[in-house]
């Protein structure tokens, strides 16, 4: 009796078992669709958040880039104002040289004209003829415009 509990007959499954099976892997299937479902929709709105942070960030970018294109136009307009108040600088300046130069000779002319009379004028190029004697540079002068 003893040998024969040792090896006693087992019962295989039974309808009740493989209800429950059965059970278990709608049960089963039904929740890893559910898991499949709930992480397609977590992995749409993560690159939904990850499309708006990329949009956000490209509009971020075309707005420092316009920035820094309005900076630049900003150089080059105040470059070109540096140049042109430059030029215009050196150009009255050599303009007014050129004045105050030309009425400045016509002034001392006209000075010369009224204080070297003739008689003085005579005793001018009398003084330098006698310079001229000793002096051979001021001679070959004088003697080039015919003063001697």
């Amino acid at each position: 009796m003893l040998l024969g509990l040792g090896f006693s007959k087992e019962t295989g499954f039974t309808q009740e078992d493989r209800e429950r099976l059965i059970r278990l892997e709608t049960t089963l299937k039904v929740f890893m669709e559910q898991v499949d479902r709930r992480f397609g929709e977590l992995r749409n709105d993560i690159n939904k958040r990850f499309e708006e942070l990329r949009e956000d960030m490209n509009k971020r970018f075309e707005l420092m880039d316009k920035r820094f294109e309005q900076l630049y136009t900003f150089l080059w307009i105040i470059t070109g104002i540096f140049t042109t108040l430059t030029v215009s600088v050196i150009a009255f300046a050599w303009w007014d040289r050129k004045t105050i130069i030309r009425k400045t000779k016509e002034e001392t002319f006209e000075d010369m004209e009224r204080e070297l009379k003739p008689e003085k004028f005579k005793k001018l190029l009398n003084v330098l003829r006698e310079k001229a004697k000793t002096d051979r540079e001021l001679e070959t002068i004088l003697k080039k415009y015919g003063l001697l």
